[in-house]
């Protein structure tokens, strides 16, 4: 982190008068850079919007009187980052109510659209061809959305908000001509959700420092040219205890093992069937609240694709479909319970939750991940790996996960 003072070297000392706020945090690199840039820096303090930066997402008595199941609290939040004018934005975007008229219109539609792949590995540069290509489209916001999320998971270290982290991946996205899809998407307040701990899904970025041993999910999803990118993964802040690291390599697991059984033919519902399997192996329980869902045009539309076995989940999947697998993973019970927030969906006994999310597209050879990683590996194997902590691994494709990592 740079110093706010000079710009340079490696700074930690935080103000305490901006954390005392809610503010985004301040550093400087030793006492004396921070005594010489008071002066300007207090500025920020006195400002009328910065006085009232943070509101609490609960009331005083839902704080009180909610009964959390872990030790997590909501801190308060900043209010909503702006987003240029310049930027396409989704109908939902502008609107008070943060509804998606589009959205709203489509539900009962179990029709699942089929995106011409022609073009799937043509160049996105050809105009021409771009624009009478939507799968290039979204292959583009799902490339993009990728490098978004990251840069959040390089910045995660204890110390930083929540909030932090949604600044900068606000500010990634919009570098890159993309609104952040969660941003006012049925009012929700943030650019991104950022899942802690027992936290399953939908957590709101706040003013809340990250801690030694959390894991922490980045759920991102870009909106560029009339089209979505949602993506999602969890990793660890700081060294991860065995449990963590058992849930984290699970729930990528399983998203991998969801993905493996997709190509035309197979039934929607098949893909939980995998997941689950997977998740009995390391003695962990599949949430069955949230789904993967269609994306595209549309933030979530149909396949409604459950990661639970013997599901519902209606369909066969054909080519050209589009759509995310992103288990929910626990180590205790699946069951969750929701914040009065209305969106930090928690698990129910207050043990740990992780998950992973790709958006892809069925090709007639199986499937494309659109939203992978630039060599397959995730970032969590990255950081056991600088730790010394083993991989885990039960079959060969596993083992040639790690393989690829060291």
């Amino acid at each position: 982190m740079p110093c706010e003072g000079c710009g340079l070297g490696d700074a930690s000392l935080q103000c305490p008068t901006c954390k005392k706020f809610g503010l985004p945090p301040s550093f400087f690199c030793s006492q004396e850079c921070f005594k010489k840039n008071w002066a300007e820096h207090k500025l920020k303090h006195s400002q009328p919007q910065c006085l009232q930066a943070t509101v609490p997402t609960m009331t005083d008595s839902e704080l009180k009187n909610f009964n959390f199941t872990g030790p997590l609290r909501p801190w308060k939040i900043t209010p909503r980052r702006a987003v240029p004018d310049s930027i396409a934005k989704p109908d939902y975007a502008l609107r008070n109510d943060g509804v998606s008229a589009l959205e709203e219109r489509n539900r009962g539609n179990n029709k699942v659209i089929s995106y011409n792949i022609k073009h799937l590995h043509d160049d996105y540069e050809d105009v021409n061809l771009r624009r009478q290509s939507d799968i290039l489209k979204i292959k583009r916001v799902c490339a993009l959305s990728r490098d978004v999320l990251n840069i959040a998971t390089k910045a995660i270290r204890p110390g930083i908000t929540t909030d932090e982290i949604d600044r900068i991946v606000h500010e990634a996205t919009i570098e890159r001509q993309m609104y952040p899809s969660p941003l006012n998407y049925y009012n929700f307040p943030k650019s991104l959700c950022t899942s802690v701990n027992e936290v399953i899904c939908h957590g709101i970025p706040d003013s809340r420092e990250l801690e030694e041993g959390d894991i922490i999910n980045l759920d991102v999803t870009g909106y560029l040219e009339g089209f979505h990118g949602d993506l999602n993964e969890t990793v660890f802040v700081g060294r991860p205890d065995a449990d963590s690291v058992r849930l984290v390599h699970t729930a990528y697991a399983c998203m991998m093992a969801g993905i493996s059984v997709i190509k035309p033919g197979t039934l929607y519902k098949h893909i939980g069937d995998a997941i689950e399997d997977r998740a009995d192996k390391s003695g962990c329980s599949v949430v069955r609240t949230y789904t993967g869902h269609g994306v595209g045009a549309l933030f979530h539309t149909t396949p409604t694709v459950c990661h639970y076995r013997n599901s519902k989940s209606p369909g066969i999947i054909k080519t050209g479909h589009v759509f995310t697998v992103e288990p929910m993973i626990n180590l205790g019970t699946w069951q969750d319970v929701t914040w009065p927030d209305r969106w930090t969906s928690t698990t129910k006994d207050g043990k740990r939750s992780a998950q992973f999310e790709h958006t892809l597209v069925a090709t007639p050879q199986g499937c494309e991940i659109l939203t992978d990683w630039e060599d397959g590996v995730p970032f969590y194997q990255r950081q056991l790996c600088d730790w010394g902590i083993e991989i885990p691994a039960e079959d060969p494709s596993e083992i040639k996960v790690d393989a690829r990592v060291a």
